[in-house]
């Protein structure tokens, strides 16, 4: 049953199971199947079995059915067709994989088929799937294909209720899918969430609630206690705000783990500009500037649901930049976590003040890695479009490894450098450091540069600035909904198991 909370994602009513049943004898309302591109046409994709018999069942006429309703199997493609009793199935499914198959492209397959079954309870999909790794993948994009964010609609959306996937991988995969999507469809849920219902302190008590399930210790500072701390850059962004700021301290630890992670999340939980306002249109959609320290949430969320050996540490750096007479001014001068001071010269360049001060205490931890996520720039939506978030470190085999670590969950990344000569452009006559860097040229790389100011000397630190892939303004693709994605879960929650993996070693 759907429990009436925003934060609870809608995935949450949906079951998914791994069996090695026959797919055309298999009771289900709607069976799906891939299909690759071929110069004969689409056939079947192999590796699923008791699919040799489907062309029959259909008198040999399938591919040539698919064919005349523009199906050819290429990758995205999708074909919905009655079976009138050629198999027990009502509906037959065809998704296209392309010319070879990938575990991205069985997710994306995956999610696709499902998002678009409407008012179906169960479905089968009949994918490639014979080892843990493609049974997983498949898992996991028909769950997340299956999210819908319905709470302020009259009209609910019929969800999918059972997946059940077609191979004789075991029962882990399904496990590991299922702690995956939920952590990923809690994130959509914070992002669609308006922020008239997720303000800071509303976004505190659900990281306590959902943390607390998980095991996670949760701490929290309000404005005061930020206030006795020196946080002087949560404090700047939140003061125009009639709802304070909060710093949520998340902590999992494992007793045979050997590595410490620490992740800092962004946590705008709507971003006005303050008062360097921004334009109307830019604005419609600033309730997803929370999606970093979302990600952070789901991703410690998850860690501790795998029972991973590592200790893992998170930031959820949270407030509301508004416009009002407490608003902070361009040209006021911060004193951050660190101790640095920063003349703000633009209210809108926000996130890199609240995260200055996470980065700082997550510093204190000890950490054997930072790596900050946030929507930070609209220059890495310039320089790298809507789906590929830009990765700066201040060391280069960390850069590469989350990189990969990002390519390994299909969450698009790209390496980018972090140029000294950019650095002087940050330079103020008032304080230590601005926050913007006069030129608009290579905002996301000087963003980074800033972010960097702040971690210590001989600390391994990462930047994923994600302002794009957060946020889906366009159609769903994919198992990618409209709105919120929950972008970058999946890669922290990898990075985690990669650290957990190299314990000891």
């Amino acid at each position: 049953m759907r429990r009436d909370k925003p934060w609870i994602a809608s995935v949450y009513v949906t079951t998914v199971r791994l069996n090695s049943a026959d797919p055309v004898s298999y009771d289900t309302d709607a069976l799906i199947v891939g299909f690759h591109s071929g110069a004969a046409g689409p056939a079947v994709a192999a590796g699923v079995e008791g699919l040799d018999g489907l062309d029959a069942a259909f008198g040999g006429k399938l591919g040539a059915t698919l064919a005349q309703l523009g199906f050819h199997g290429k990758a995205g493609e999708l074909a919905k067709v009655p079976t009138f009793g050629a198999v027990t199935a009502p509906l037959l499914v065809a998704v296209g994989l392309g010319e070879e198959t990938s575990v991205e492209g069985l997710r994306r397959a995956a999610g696709s088929a499902v998002r678009s079954l409407k008012d179906t309870k169960r479905a089968a999909l009949a994918l490639p799937a014979g080892s843990a790794e493609e049974a997983e993948a498949v898992a996991l994009g028909a769950l997340l294909g299956a999210y819908t964010f319905d709470r302020y609609r009259a009209d609910k959306q019929q969800a999918v209720e059972t997946i059940e996937v077609l191979s004789a991988a075991g029962s882990e995969a399904g496990e590991r899918a299922s702690v995956l999507a939920e952590s990923v469809a809690l994130v959509r849920d914070l992002v669609n969430t308006p922020p008239s219902d997720l303000w800071p302190g509303k976004f505190a008590e659900i990281a306590e609630e959902r943390g607390a399930e998980a095991g996670i210790k949760v701490e929290v500072l309000d404005e005061k206690q930020l206030k006795e701390a020196g946080y002087g850059g949560i404090l700047g962004v939140g003061q125009g705000s009639s709802r304070p700021p909060r710093l949520v301290r998340l902590s999992y630890t494992h007793p045979e783990a050997a590595k410490t992670l620490a992740y800092v999340g962004k946590g705008i939980t709507f971003d006005s500009g303050g008062l360097s306002i921004k334009p109307s249109a830019a604005m419609d959609w600033m309730k997803s500037d929370m999606g970093g320290a979302g990600a952070v949430l789901g991703a410690l969320i998850g860690i501790a649901k795998l029972g991973l050996k590592v200790n893992a540490i998170g930031y959820l750096c949270l407030a509301e930049n508004m416009p009002s007479g407490t608003a902070q001014r361009p040209s006021d001068v911060l004193h951050s976590y660190s101790g640095k001071t920063v003349e703000v010269l633009d209210t809108d360049a926000e996130g890199r003040l609240v995260l200055m001060d996470g980065i700082a205490r997550a510093a204190e931890d000890d950490p054997d890695l930072i790596v900050d996520v946030a929507t930070l720039t609209g220059a890495q939506i310039v320089a790298l479009g809507w789906r590929t978030a830009g990765v700066m470190s201040n060391d280069d085999e960390v850069r590469e490894a989350v990189v990969a670590a990002a390519d390994a969950a299909g969450e698009g990344a790209w390496g980018m450098p972090l140029p000294e000569e950019l650095r002087k452009g940050l330079d103020s006559p008032t304080a230590d450091i601005a926050n913007l860097h006069p030129e608009r040229w290579g905002g996301m790389l000087t963003a980074g540069i800033f972010l960097r100011e702040f971690v210590p000397a001989g600390v391994k630190w990462a930047h994923i600035d994600m302002a794009g892939p957060a946020f889906n303004k366009g159609e769903p693709h994919g198992y990618t909904p409209k709105g919120g994605t929950g972008a970058y879960v999946r890669t922290l929650i990898g990075l985690a198991e990669r650290h957990a993996s190299s314990a000891g070693k």
